[in-house]
């Protein structure tokens, strides 16, 4: 799956999207919701006697043990130490002996080949207990009657982290139900740690004498500089001011942040005047925005090859110090802006919100992928297990009480990779949230209220105050002045946000014409970047209608009239 092995990435890279804050769970006693105290050796209860039963504990230990089939996948990016691997490993390890449940992998495939294999086990009806689907197959198993009602067990089984987890996720827990049913734990809800943000070369402003950048004027006249008064000093026509790669909207480097300037929404699905959703990339505004940035590369001020680079060469040339400005997330600063500040001491870089080309304020878009559940096959012996394994994966990693080294990461090897339900489910409070505390610990010189995690990022930030450069990408995160401070003053609490209205699963021609029509976005919208007419935009907009575009605009809209009716 080629979005779950994005979504590790971005976790091995910066451990930023599945730990956060919050208060630590109690225990309560297992078993399946419908027969009592299972596993126990008094057997089932009775319902009558289920009101005056003693309180569930969720963290209770099975005796004897229970044994749960899964399914899981692996890629490179998995490490393991000594003799351990998917089937053993410290994950599994605990599951056993704090819960007393033994998970069985049936089949490990690798990430790219997950889905297909899902797929034959779905057809088969080989389901093992708990697996993880995408949205499509979320729907297909929904729809089959084939999965488990969650509802119930989070009530009585989930601990109060879990199921704050859940309820802050409105719109997860909203993709994650059908017919009214919470039929899966839902993924994370995030809709911050995407939202681009522009990077600009500081000391670059300081030497040419420029103020900082506060709106699209101010962008374009820095572009101009960064492309043409030598920046880097050395006497030569040699450095481009906007970092761009191939891939043009996401990730590093990214342009929508420049369309969103022009209030052009690439890729996702907004609110038009009579408060129907329409698809941001063929709307009226996006025109301009492309033909600003055909302006910038006419004149030379985006790197000339930008249309065959993948985000890591785009990274290079950053790196090297010939490019001045990016668009781009939160976590820039840990890669690659960390690796121009450790080849050249004077770089520094600083973080600006989405800037408005006119009176209108920039609206940073944002959109929150749901497309990867946990779910339990209905029938399995005991559903209750799997919000017991979540309730231990939120207490090792995102709780008070959390134990990071164990359970997370340690000496380059990802623990988490190998826990179930590791890839960013559920949505904590947030590393907004933990930016602000760690902010208010370096004031007050006090860190002994910060969580594991929030003490990790202010010992690295005040490794990088007494000089240590190599933490200097973590102070841009999560200190003053730095990702998360632009994004909740400007973001949040400005109201600058603009979101995805759409987050259900893929419609039937989504399913079938999306890979066609994004396809169709990114070719066009390079050839108009690169000199075609601007015109092309409007011949483009008839095609994606007629490729599919208008019958998933219905279908969407359809959708939303039931979810807001």
């Amino acid at each position: 799956m080629k979005k779950i092995r994005q979504r590790s990435a971005a976790l091995s890279l910066v451990l930023l999207l599945a730990i956060t804050s919050a208060c630590s769970s109690n225990g309560g006693s297992g078993g399946n919701a419908a027969n009592g105290a299972a596993g126990s050796p008094e057997g089932t209860a009775s319902p009558s006697a289920q009101p005056s039963a003693a309180p569930v504990d969720p963290n209770a230990k099975y005796d004897p043990p229970i044994e749960l089939t899964t399914v899981r996948y692996t890629d490179s990016s998995f490490k393991f130490n000594g003799g351990d691997s998917i089937d053993d490993n410290v994950w599994y390890r605990a599951y056993e002996s704090e819960l007393g449940i033994q998970v069985k992998n049936q089949w490990v495939v690798s990430g790219d080949q997950y889905s297909q294999k899902m797929n034959l086990s779905i057809t088969s009806g080989e389901l093992p207990d708990l697996f993880m689907v995408d949205s499509k197959q979320f729907q297909q198993l929904a729809e089959a009657d084939m999965l488990e009602d969650l509802t119930p067990l989070l009530e009585t089984y989930g601990s109060p982290l879990t199921k704050e987890m859940v309820e802050r996720g409105t719109n997860a827990k909203a993709a994650a139900s059908y017919d009214g049913k919470l039929l899966a734990i839902p993924p994370a809800e995030d809709y911050l740690g995407g939202a681009p943000l522009l990077w600009v070369r500081t000391d670059w402003l300081k030497k040419l004498n420029l103020p900082e950048p506060k709106t699209m004027d101010d962008f374009m006249a820095i572009a101009d500089a960064f492309t043409n008064q030598d920046p880097d000093g050395n006497g030569k026509k040699d450095t481009y001011a906007l970092a761009g790669s191939k891939d043009l909207l996401g990730g590093y480097p990214d342009f929508t942040g420049l369309m969103n300037g022009y209030h052009a929404y690439a890729n996702i699905w907004i609110k038009d005047d009579s408060g129907k959703l329409v698809y941001g990339s063929v709307q009226p505004e996006m025109k301009t925005a492309l033909g600003k940035l055909q302006e910038l590369y006419k004149a030379g001020m985006i790197d000339k090859e930008f249309a065959v680079k993948d985000g890591g060469k785009s990274a290079e040339l950053q790196a090297a110090g010939k490019v001045g400005m990016s668009y781009g997330a939160m976590w820039n600063p840990l890669w690659p802006l960390q690796d121009s500040v450790t080849k050249d001491p004077n770089a520094e870089w600083g973080a600006y919100p989405v800037l408005s080309a006119d009176s209108e304020p920039a609206k940073a878009q944002s959109k929150a992928d749901f497309n990867s559940f946990w779910v339990v096959r209905k029938g399995a012996e005991h559903p209750e297990a799997i919000i017991k394994l979540f309730n231990l994966y939120n207490e090792k990693i995102v709780s008070e009480n959390a134990e990071p080294a164990t359970f997370h990461s340690k000496d380059g090897v990802e623990f988490f990779k190998y826990a179930l339900m590791s890839n960013g489910f559920g949505t904590p409070e947030g590393l907004l949230a933990i930016h602000k505390q760690v902010v208010a610990a370096l004031e007050s010189g006090d860190p002994a209220a910060l969580n594991p995690e929030g003490k990790d990022y202010y010992d690295k930030i005040k490794k990088f105050q007494d000089g240590d450069k190599a933490n200097w990408g973590t102070n841009k995160v999560f200190g003053v002045g730095g990702s998360w401070d632009v994004i909740g003053k400007n973001y949040v609490d400005a109201g600058n946000l603009m979101k995805s209205e759409f987050f259900g699963a893929q419609t039937p021609t989504m399913s079938e014409k999306q890979a066609i029509l994004d396809k169709l976005v990114l070719e066009t919208f390079t050839k108009i970047i690169l000199g075609a007419s601007l015109d092309t935009f409007d011949k483009f907009v008839t095609d994606w209608s007629k490729l599919g575009g208008e019958q998933i605009t219905k279908e969407v809209n359809d959708w939303y009239a039931t979810k807001n009716g």
